[in-house]
């Protein structure tokens, strides 16, 4: 069964179970080694193609993740997981009976028989709703304890393995004079952050450097500099490994101090905005706001490259502005990373967008497949030599 790994316009490449396809033509036998397998000539034409656009000097860079750039990453038996994964948790820890009596409390139709999997973000928005319309009641508990499940299930720590941190070291090689790459992360866990601190990296958040740490808007605008200062030079030198951080979903380490939203590890109640169709009401509210004006800020940017990872476009407003930016930055590069962009039931407005603006690269990958492929710029590369020799 052929299958599409790379679609850009007026491109794709196809792999067939004894060819390779580039546009619909066959490559030639003699591209292909003789220790090669034909997926192997696919993906090493789906690379250079994908580098092409990697490789070009972006003014902006930014970098939308959902959950799949979590997925199975963590420590132990505690690793990222997709909504259906976390639907398995909840029959694990309540058992199916139990969440089946629920629904029927709350008069909730759509649950599946046991085989299958409920959509736990069509459940909760339901539960909430009739939270709302009954005020307390018997679903209040439950409410509670599928909420507490999804940040236990969130609470990861980052292995030393993991893709996160060459990711990170990637992102900030190129020439600082161009804006400090940018990552808007869906996810509620802090591996991103964690990479940070491993590598040394300084990350700006929106949270003030002293402690307790409170959140400002205006603190995304910050930066940091060396101040180098003689008799006759005095000029500011901007500090490498900065990378900005902003969380639009909210955080497990996020709480609300009296009118303040601090940092604090331990958190009991994190503000989190809950897998839930109502996300785009809650994302109205600070901080959540002021992360979702970022991310549209930084979409119409001249010469911006969007990266999309792992993220299914379960959230409304996100995807409105991904489409706005589309219709109003005609220098707005966007590659869309997933690993089932080869299914063609998916993802039907992205594919159209793909062939109307000539801008949407999409490539069948998963995060760590996607950070391999993506190149470190020649100055860093350098550098990292220059380093060895000494």
């Amino acid at each position: 069964m052929a299958k599409k790994i790379y679609i850009e316009n007026n491109c794709d490449i196809e792999i067939e179970k004894d060819c390779v396809k580039v546009n619909g033509k066959k490559v030639a036998e003699d591209e292909k080694k003789e220790d090669e397998s034909w997926e192997q000539v696919a993906l090493k034409i789906r690379n250079s193609f994908l580098q092409k656009h990697l490789k070009r000097q972006y003014e902006n860079t930014i970098v939308l993740t959902g959950a799949g750039s979590s997925f199975n990453i963590g420590t132990g038996d505690k690793k990222g997981k997709l909504m259906w994964g976390l639907w398995e948790e909840a029959v694990k820890q309540f058992s199916y009976h139990k969440l089946k009596i629920f629904c029927e409390e709350i008069n909730f139709k759509t649950i599946e028989d046991e085989s299958n999997t409920t959509d736990l973000e069509k459940l909760l928005t339901h539960a909430q709703f009739y939270q709302f319309v009954n005020g307390t009641s018997k679903a209040d508990d439950m409410i509670a304890q599928l909420k507490k499940m999804v940040k236990e299930n969130c609470t990861l720590k980052l292995p030393s393995d993991n893709p996160h941190s060459i990711f990170l070291r990637k992102l900030v090689s190129k020439k600082m004079k161009y804006a400090r790459p940018k990552i808007f992360t869906l996810n509620y866990d802090t591996l991103f952050e964690q990479a940070a601190e491993q590598n040394g990296f300084m990350v700006i958040d929106g949270f003030s450097f002293n402690y307790p740490r409170k959140f400002k808007g205006t603190n995304f605008d910050l930066d940091v500099v060396t101040r180098i200062t003689n008799k006759n030079v005095l000029e500011d030198n901007f500090v490498p490994n900065v990378v900005h951080i902003y969380k639009p979903h909210g955080s497990i380490n996020w709480k609300e101090d009296n009118e303040d939203v601090v940092i604090g590890n331990g958190t009991n109640e994190s503000l989190m905005i809950y897998p839930s169709s109502n996300k785009y009401e809650s994302s109205y509210q600070q901080p959540f706001f002021e992360m979702m004006s970022r991310f549209q800020q930084e979409t119409r940017a001249k010469n911006t490259l969007l990266i999309i990872i792992g993220y299914s476009f379960g959230d409304a407003h996100i995807n409105a502005m991904i489409y706005e930016a589309l219709s109003v930055n005609s220098s707005i590069t966007i590659i869309f990373v997933a690993p089932d962009v080869h299914d063609e039931s998916k993802y039907d407005k992205l594919r159209n967008a793909v062939l109307q603006t000539g801008n949407v690269i999409m490539t069948d990958q998963t995060f760590k497949d996607f950070v391999d492929t993506y190149p470190y710029s020649e100055i860093y590369a350098q550098s990292i030599l220059e380093d060895q020799n000494e």
